[in-house]
């Protein structure tokens, strides 16, 4: 199983740029150093592209798409996808940001049903000319707080991200030209089903599925054929998925909120505060409370 591409060699690919793009970058199609295919791949990174102008095929998971003109597109890193232009002189905008971008606002209520955290859902979108317009506008707003000195500059950066995801919302998805594999489908229906749970917003609310079988159980199949499924799209097993998934909430949350130790392991699934301390070690070489202490001094 390859490795996911990074946002530093996504740059360099598409940009010919050795630079460092950060947690944020943001760029017009026009600067481009030519028309780029993309491989099947997963990346490392969220990313919403803006077609104003350009055709091409988009395979997407286990789904294909032939966009032209006018198409809004969200990409996360928990599916791989491919592109193949069919034209030249495109334009458009992009966005891509990491891990580290994205904040609890971001997820919140009604935002957490945008197609950027979902697997399974609508990540193409066709936009009407007012649309384009108004996300034209926003794209160029990025591109100009990007290159200002602004010190709350991310900030700002996540509230244009979040008129994007409004807008989103407000768009009907487009059809999808044909599916591919069962265990890309199973995929992206155990991966929507656990990112669903999150992010965690209480700390008196804990996870719903907890582990590899309760998933199995709602996706309807075996617990064995789940971890084929994800072992041969995802080079991962479920339950390493799933606690990969949970160490960012616990990391999110010792960073940005006040719960004690106890009550964010509880919210995640641990009945007793020494069982996500060891889960918690066992995987970051750090107890949650060294974490959070080391989180503030940076």
């Amino acid at each position: 199983m390859k490795m996911k591409e990074t946002a530093s060699v996504f740059h360099q690919r598409l940009l010919h740029d050795n630079s460092d793009p950060g947690k944020f970058t943001v760029y017009r199609t026009e600067d481009l150093c030519g028309v780029t295919p993309l491989p099947h791949s997963r990346r490392d990174f969220y990313k919403i592209s803006l077609v104003t102008k350009g055709e091409g095929i988009l395979s997407f998971a286990d789904k294909t798409f032939h966009l032209k003109d006018g198409v809004l597109v969200f990409f996360n890193p928990m599916i791989p996808y491919s592109w193949k232009p069919l034209s030249t002189n495109d334009s458009g905008y992009h966005c891509l940001f990491t891990e580290d971008f994205i904040s609890h606002q971001l997820k919140a209520e009604s935002l957490s049903r945008s197609p950027l955290f979902h697997a399974e859902g609508n990540h193409v979108l066709v936009a009407d000319e007012k649309t384009i317009k108004l996300l034209s506008g926003i794209y160029q707003q990025m591109i100009t707080e990007m290159n200002s000195g602004y010190v709350h500059k991310y900030e700002l950066l996540r509230s244009y991200i979040q008129i994007i995801m409004h807008e989103a919302l407000k768009i009907e998805p487009l059809k999808e030209q044909n599916s591919g594999n069962s265990a890309a489908r199973i995929s992206t229906l155990f991966m929507d089903l656990l990112e669903k749970q999150f992010p965690v917003l209480s700390p008196q609310h804990s996870l719903d599925i907890k582990n590899a079988n309760e998933f199995a159980n709602r996706l309807a199949i075996h617990t064995n054929h789940l971890n084929r499924a994800l072992k041969e799209t995802t080079g991962n097993t479920t339950t390493e998925i799933i606690s990969t998934r949970i160490i960012k909430e616990a990391k999110d949350l010792l960073r940005h909120s006040s719960w004690d130790i106890g009550e964010i392991g509880y919210c995640l699934g641990f009945e007793h505060a020494s069982n996500f301390n060891i889960f918690f070690k066992k995987q970051t070489g750090l107890s949650p409370n060294q974490f959070r202490k080391q989180s503030v001094l940076i």
